[in-house]
């Protein structure tokens, strides 16, 4: 009898967008409908876990400050077992899986090993969290640059942030609640005034979504007081200070 030739699967690296089942691509949700195994963040959305069909296997593979379930060279090989065992994949991601989401690495294991990889972009938490606070990134009379920073990197008091914050500038700070004094200190050191209004959203696109407001100096006692949780983003710069105050307000009173 010939020996069985089993198949090769795909990995589908698929960003789940900030949160709200709603703010899914079409394929995103076809995908997670059909999969029957899915590796997924902590970030993403139980909703969006319940689209999952019954039989499908669940995978977390959360990541936390200083707490990993699998370190990334652990989850790329995760990956590629279960494709080279016929197995099609999503890879489920906050955001979108090609910024700040080590989708790229995971592609380059997948190609390394010869295994089919597709990315399937999201909505990514920059995106979500300013619509659904209502701050435009960039506005005509505010800011014609964006900028999009990790916070959470090691040697953060070595990068270079020069130039990414001020007038005409807006900085997007991922991953920055737990080093908020120092990103502050940091920016003020470069030059950055004391009174860039900045805003602290807190799990964007979703009920109980929280749009803290306040000015640069004040922001490691507003993460504080607040006790801000991840997911969350920092937004720096002038147009923080123009959008609808009225949506923060009832997003954060109805938590509060």
């Amino acid at each position: 009898m010939a020996q069985e030739i089993t198949r090769t699967g795909t990995i589908h690296l698929v960003g789940a967008g900030p949160g709200d089942p709603d703010l899914l691509t079409l394929r995103a949700a076809r995908l997670i409908k059909m999969a029957r195994i899915i590796v997924h963040d902590g970030l993403v959305d139980p909703a969006i876990l319940a689209m999952a069909r019954p039989d499908a296997r669940l995978v977390s593979v959360a990541k936390k400050r200083a707490h990993h379930t699998l370190p990334q060279e652990d989850i790329c090989a995760l990956l590629v077992r279960e494709a080279r065992a016929g197995h099609d994949v999503v890879r489920l991601k906050g955001g979108d899986p090609l910024v700040f989401g080590r989708g790229g690495e995971e592609a380059e294991a997948a190609h390394a090993a010869g295994v089919p990889v597709q990315i399937v972009p999201g909505i990514s938490a920059a995106n979500g969290a300013a619509a659904a606070a209502q701050i435009a990134l960039t506005h005509r009379d505010a800011s014609s640059i964006v900028s999009f920073v990790a916070g959470q990197c090691k040697g953060l008091s070595d990068q270079d942030w020069a130039g990414l914050a001020g007038k005409g500038r807006t900085l997007v700070i991922y991953m920055g609640v737990k080093t908020a004094p120092q990103i502050a200190d940091k920016l003020m050191e470069d030059g950055l005034a004391p009174d860039m209004p900045v805003a602290v959203i807190e799990n964007a696109a979703r009920p109980q979504m929280r749009v803290l407001r306040g000015l640069l100096a004040g922001l490691p006692d507003l993460v504080t007081r607040e006790d801000v949780q991840s997911p969350a983003l920092i937004v720096i710069g002038e147009v923080t200070a123009r959008g609808d105050v009225q949506v923060a307000r009832t997003a954060h009173e109805a938590v509060t």
